[in-house]
């Protein structure tokens, strides 16, 4: 059990922190310094891609860091963000998609990245950690 039975959790996630009717696609820039949670375990569910709603939830050994941050996009759009950093990537497959876009090798550098609105994180409660 990675959260434990009797855990209570809090669901985080990305959002827009107004309606906005733009285009969600653009470029955006860190306005606010990333605040760090603690979080000793976390459970991250991506979304699929399938006519549905299909999420891929699994759980990653390490150090992994979870922030949250403030995003502004080329047109005013405010987001509040969650983005983690996987510190050590040393156990990771040479052929990960990341390595390629970042140009380093496994175990070199943390690899972190932001999580879409669509995605989700599962921590502990802070009344229960």
């Amino acid at each position: 059990m990675i959260l434990g039975l009797n855990t209570d959790i809090e669901v985080l996630s990305t959002h827009h922190l107004a309606k906005s009717n733009a285009a969600r696609l653009q470029n955006y820039t860190i306005t606010e310094a990333p605040e760090r949670i603690s979080n000793p375990k976390m459970v991250s569910c991506h979304t699929m891609p399938y006519p549905f709603i299909v999420f891929y939830c699994h759980y990653q050994q390490g150090d992994n860091r979870l922030y949250r941050t403030v995003l502004s996009g080329e047109n005013g759009d405010r987001v509040e963000a969650l983005a983690i950093c996987h510190m050590d990537t040393s156990q990771w497959s040479h052929d990960h998609v990341s390595f390629r876009v970042l140009r380093i090798e496994p175990g070199t550098a943390p690899v972190c990245h932001f999580f879409p609105a669509e995605d989700f994180v599962l921590v502990p409660s802070t009344s229960s950690i």
